[in-house]
């Protein structure tokens, strides 16, 4: 399993909201599919109104994600200081 970042908007009510989502999956195509599930069963929004606009594998250790970082603390440090992205 990897670490995905997803960046994009969906349509809530009638205006665009922008996301940042990281989550796990095992390649890009499950990733697209859990962005896709997960929209739909929060908001309600049908697939076709989620935009995804970038799409990368980061490092787990640069996620702040609940989900990231349960999955990966058997193989990754998550008590040490977490390194600067150029972000940031």
């Amino acid at each position: 399993m990897k670490a995905y970042r997803a960046i994009g908007t969906f349509r809530s009510g009638k205006t665009e909201q922008n996301y940042t989502l990281d989550l796990v999956a095992k390649d890009e195509e499950e990733a697209r599919h859990r962005i896709y599930s997960n929209f739909g069963s929060r908001h309600g929004t049908p697939r076709r109104f989620v935009i995804i606009t970038s799409l990368s594998e980061i490092n787990p250790l640069n996620s702040t994600a609940p989900r990231v970082i349960a999955h990966f603390r058997d193989t990754h440090d998550f008590s040490a200081p977490r390194p600067r992205n150029e972000e940031e």
